[in-house]
């Protein structure tokens, strides 16, 4: 596993500018430390918490942007389903989180096949209106993200050795 550092001071600023910013710092240093990708060799080098952050910053960005369609169509969905992050999220404390992405899992698995296909971008807008079950989903995303987000601060902060080194400026 790399040795993941950041500056005390540039945590405390992140901190200071609220859940997001401290998070995109931790996550920040992660990703530089592996090149910026995540990939099975980036993977190797980091360590679960690490991961699992990666992990739930995906999907709060890609659920975001365009739902767990988006999500599932631009390739995590093998990813986030079928991995144990579920687990880990009710491991961290989020349980509705994790029912959400195990909710999300039963129809990853009946609709992948759909989804991921390649597509034009008129296809891609269609598989929105062709797959309304996603949509409470989205739903109850949107809605709960900044608790889940906050959540998942508060658990990296209380165990912030798993994922850096805070270095004294």
């Amino acid at each position: 596993m790399n040795d993941i550092q950041i500056k005390d001071s540039v945590l405390a600023a992140a901190a200071a500018g609220g859940y997001d910013d401290f998070l995109e710092a931790v996550a920040g240093a992660v990703r530089a430390a592996v090149g910026g990708e995540l990939n099975a060799e980036s993977m190797q080098q980091l360590n679960a918490g690490q991961i699992t952050l990666w992990a739930y910053l995906i999907v709060r960005d890609e659920v975001m942007n365009g739902g767990f369609v988006g999500l599932i169509h631009n390739g995590y969905g093998p990813f986030i389903f079928l991995n144990p992050f579920a687990k880990a999220m009710r491991l961290w404390g989020l349980r509705d989180f994790s029912k959400l992405i195990y909710k999300g899992r039963k129809l990853y698995e009946e609709k992948r096949a759909e989804i991921e296909r390649d597509c034009t971008d008129e296809a891609f807008m269609a598989l929105f209106e062709q797959h309304p079950e996603f949509d409470d989903l989205d739903d109850e995303f949107v809605e709960s993200e900044e608790e889940w987000t906050a959540a998942v601060a508060r658990y990296v902060d209380a165990h912030l050795e798993t994922f850096i080194r805070v270095e004294n400026d």
